[in-house]
């Protein structure tokens, strides 16, 4: 009995003194992971090059090529295996000089830029008058109004009744401005809708109708609701340039010609066509030792729109997943599963990267342990969702309790939570039942002052909270290749859609759009 007794003792001391030895080498390791990610931190010098070397990184473009082709060089330098994987192609476009000036009824330079794969304007540019898409009754009168448009340039945006966000509005206003200029606001935008409607086209066929009509250019605005800041995207065009000029010039535009001041602009708008290019996902892999058939992927796009240089969409995603890759690399050289990281390519197509990864890699899919994704910014990450994986509440708990307390003390967590749909490149791994989830960050006001927008660039990140996320995802990562067990993916059962009676499917899988773009 006393032996028995003895072995006990003996294999409890033993079992803890082994759990004690775990604890403090994972505590070594995260210990060295804030030390590189504090003292040794390239983000700065990784941002520099990304946004302002290389610049905006829009699918098509030599830009792209460029980032796919530095960021192999990066990881090549640090020692981590790297590679380009071509997914598909798509239409080879490059940027040139936009300028725009009004000459009439006075000489002022314009806050503009051509939308990307718009044809560009002859050479040495057009000069000519403008027009508002008309007030009419129906499709008819519209198509009578329509050879008005010939030699000009075609405004089809609404005139914004005001050029200051909400929130200044809400700080100064008395209540009853901010009703008055919420409900005029409101009128606008129906009213503008409607005129629209009442051509009979869509967006897409007004500006084609519009070109065949013969105008030498569209121009539009699409205000992102801060101050100095559009949303730009794709042209529709296939000859003429579409043109996107800031609110506050648009404005002023749009007040000339209602008012028959009769305003007169000179664009210059050059681009090129590339033909189709290849379009690549850039991987970087550090072998597992244990289970090197077993991954942990850390994953961001890494194409961007053009309007800015991409730096918080989605650059600083893209930076933060090779900064952790530097220090995994640093501190943690043989990982027990193999660590991947996914730039992925065309994810503002439509995901169109990941989704041929996942295509293309099934069992990579399959031996998935986790996938961290980042993309909405530059903000600390505050939101991990289970995505309705049933057990993500056991692994995170685990995996989080070793990340430092001031990083991990302001994360909220949903458990199983529910799986999020497209919008980003997680959503193509949980589609084919893979563990991915997405880290959402801080908002920094993303939505209005930077997604998409030309003020999306290197001086609006926030380097603190980049490193604090990198500490976050370089302990998850670390503790995902540590963990002895495999990640369970029983997900939880979907909810019956009321509309239709049948029950919820997870995120749709589709096939990548590989070879869009090229009309």
């Amino acid at each position: 009995m006393r032996k028995t007794i003895t072995l006990l003792l003996f294999c409890f001391i033993f079992s803890g003194s082994v759990a004690t030895s775990v604890a403090q080498s994972h505590d070594e390791v995260v210990d060295k992971i804030v030390q590189q990610a504090t003292e040794n931190s390239h983000l700065e010098e990784l941002g520099h090059y990304m946004m302002d070397v290389i610049g905006p990184r829009l699918v098509g473009t030599p830009q792209m090529q460029h980032a796919h082709d530095w960021a192999v060089e990066t990881f090549q330098n640090w020692g981590i295996e790297a590679r380009n994987e071509q997914f598909g192609e798509w239409r080879g476009w490059e940027r040139g000089i936009t300028h725009v000036d009004m000459i009439e009824p006075r000489v002022v330079t314009l806050e503009a830029m051509q939308l990307a794969w718009s044809p560009p304007t002859p050479e040495g540019g057009v000069e000519a008058g403008l027009v508002i898409i008309p007030d009419v009754e129906n499709p008819d009168e519209f198509a009578g109004w329509l050879p008005n448009v010939e030699g000009k340039f075609v405004m089809i945006s609404m005139h914004q009744p005001t050029g200051r966000p909400m929130y200044n509005w809400e700080e100064f206003a008395t209540e009853e401005s901010i009703e008055r200029i919420t409900q005029k606001r409101d009128e606008a935008t129906n009213a503008w809708r409607q005129r629209i409607a009442n051509t009979g086209h869509n967006n897409n066929s007004l500006v084609r109708a519009l070109e065949d009509a013969g105008a030498v250019g569209i121009i539009m605005s699409n205000w992102s609701q801060g101050f100095g800041t559009n949303k730009v995207f794709g042209a529709n065009t296939e000859t003429i340039p579409t043109i996107d000029i800031l609110l506050e010039d648009y404005g002023m535009l749009f007040r000339l010609v209602e008012n028959g001041h009769d305003p007169v602009i000179r664009v210059r708008a050059e681009s090129t066509e590339h033909g189709a290019v290849p379009t690549f996902n850039t991987i970087a892999e550090i072998p597992g030792t244990e289970k090197p058939d077993e991954y942990v992927i850390l994953s961001a796009h890494y194409d961007s729109w053009d309007a800015g240089t991409g730096a918080t969409d989605n650059g600083t995603g893209s930076i933060t997943m090779m900064e952790v890759a530097r220090i995994l690399k640093e501190v943690y050289p043989n990982p027990k599963r193999t660590i991947l990281v996914g730039l992925w390519g065309s994810e503002e197509q439509g995901l169109n990267g990941s989704r041929a990864f996942v295509e293309d890699n099934p069992e990579i899919v399959d031996g998935l342990q986790v996938l961290l994704n980042q993309d909405n910014g530059t903000g600390r990450v505050i939101d991990i969702n289970g995505q309705g994986f049933l057990h993500s509440y056991d692994y995170f708990t685990r995996w989080l309790s070793v990340v430092p307390q001031d990083v991990r003390g302001h994360i909220e967590t949903t458990f199983p939570g529910m799986p999020s749909g497209g919008g980003t490149d997680h959503a193509s791994f949980v589609a084919a039942g893979a563990p991915g989830f997405v880290l959402r960050s801080l908002n920094w006001s993303y939505w209005n002052y930077t997604w998409h927008t030309n003020r999306d660039t290197y001086d609006k990140i926030v380097f603190d909270d980049l490193r604090n996320n990198v500490i976050l995802i370089a302990t998850l990562a670390y503790m995902a290749s540590e963990d002895p067990e495999t990640t369970p993916r029983d997900k939880r059962v979907m909810p019956v859609n009321p509309r239709t009676g049948q029950q919820m499917d997870w995120p749709p899988m589709r096939s990548p759009n590989r070879s869009g773009g090229l009309n």
